[in-house]
């Protein structure tokens, strides 16, 4: 359920908030060489921003592994790029088959021949967890940043994770109760998206740049950054659109993974606009955001803006998610609030009666609108106040200063 749009702003980012530690602040830490490995374009962005903060709190650290141009921006030697090996569904995982068997060999013969002095895992949970057996066996410890999702589904992963892995770092409040149950040393660190997202214009600035009316409410529609999503949810969307009328104006804010030829195609006979690379400041400057469930409702909710999240799959695949997924909502800022703060209209529901009908009452009933605003600045507050990546390297450090280590 995924749908990291992070991708569209590479650059290392370090928390504003945070205390950055003192360079070289724990006593006889050695010149230690770290195996990091992030599988997915997300992963190499939070990669990044971590291996930035560990360098400047152990400037003599070693890093090399799988990562992306994030992580070599960062200071890493990267030995896989993540784009070989990088799939979003079955049939893109099938076709990275042949890529990922030989990293993990490769990757399994470093740790057994010239095992590096700590192994960091990011995200990519199905083959960073038999790399972490591999370590283990070879004496290497582990670190798990960004934890993989086992309290939403095959949650007897968690007693694998326990065995594989030394330390945790949980960038979800409420995932690090669930760990601890399970016997992990876990730490939460805050989410790395909070020094991430924020808008670099006022709304006024953004409404002016584009040419929207100042006298109509804006609503953004976010469809998901994967054709399959796409071809799912913007019909819908634009339907609403239709049954809403002029009293709103409307844009696609559109991941850079979308073509944005396509999403002029589908929107053409409408009055949508379609804007790409500029998602956080057209979500700040909208009144409301329709948003496919994913990291994007996480982002949205960072921004405070009020949301209809939307989720719909192919039947079979959502019967055999159903199946799979043990949780009470499908969006990540009622997760959080651990209660419904914004709507979900999920399958059958997603038509354009039932989004604009929702749309409608966020933005004709005053006390709906602000009591789903207020929830989401508890979901703001509850992913920590910044500086997840310095957290994380702070433990690295630790782990690494230890005699053991």
């Amino acid at each position: 359920m995924r749908t990291h749009d992070v991708t569209r702003n590479p650059e290392i980012v370090i928390s504003p908030n945070s205390q950055l530690p003192t360079p070289n602040s724990v006593p006889g830490l050695r010149n230690p060489r770290i195996l990091l490995v992030a599988g997915e374009a997300s992963g190499d962005i939070h990669g990044g921003d971590l291996i930035a903060a560990l360098k400047h709190q152990a400037p003599q650290v070693e890093v090399f592994g799988v990562g992306g141009p994030a992580l070599q921006a960062a200071g890493m030697q990267t030995l896989v790029d993540t784009a070989t090996i990088a799939g979003m569904g079955l049939v893109e995982a099938c076709d990275k088959l042949g890529a990922l068997i030989r990293t993990y060999r490769q990757l399994k013969r470093i740790l057994q021949t010239e095992p590096p002095d700590l192994l960091i895992l990011i995200d990519f949970p199905e083959f960073n967890l038999r790399l972490a057996k591999v370590a283990k066996k070879a004496g290497v410890p582990v670190f798990y940043y960004i934890s993989p999702q086992v309290w939403a589904w095959r949650k007897r992963r968690v007693q694998t994770i326990a065995k594989r892995v030394d330390r945790l770092a949980a960038i979800f409040p409420f995932e690090s109760a669930f760990y601890a149950a399970h016997g992990c040393s876990v730490e939460f660190v805050g989410h790395p998206l909070v020094d991430r997202v924020r808008p670099t214009r006022s709304r006024e600035d953004t409404f002016q740049q584009y040419g929207f009316d100042p006298a109509r409410k804006l609503i953004a529609l976010l469809p998901g950054s994967r054709s399959q999503e796409v071809r799912y949810l913007l019909a819908p969307m634009l339907g609403a659109t239709t049954l809403l009328g002029n009293d709103y104006q409307f844009v696609v804010a559109a991941a850079p993974t979308l073509k944005i030829e396509e999403l002029n195609r589908q929107t053409k006979e409408t009055s949508v606009r379609v804007i790409q690379g500029d998602t956080y400041n057209l979500v700040h400057a909208a009144d409301l955001a329709i948003v496919a469930s994913g990291t994007a409702t996480l982002e949205t909710a960072l921004l405070e803006r009020p949301m209809i999240i939307v989720y719909r799959l192919a039947p079979l695949t959502y019967l055999l998610a159903r199946l799979l997924v043990d949780v009470p909502f499908i969006g990540m800022p009622n997760l959080i609030a651990e209660h419904r703060v914004v709507p979900e209209l999920i399958q059958g529901q997603v038509t354009p009666e039932r989004i604009a009908a929702e749309a409608r009452r966020l933005l004709t009933d005053a006390q709906a609108y602000s009591v789903a605003q207020e929830g989401l600045r508890e979901v703001r507050r509850r992913l920590g106040s910044g500086g997840a990546a310095v957290r994380a390297a702070a433990l690295v450090v630790e782990i690494l200063g230890k005699p053991d280590a």
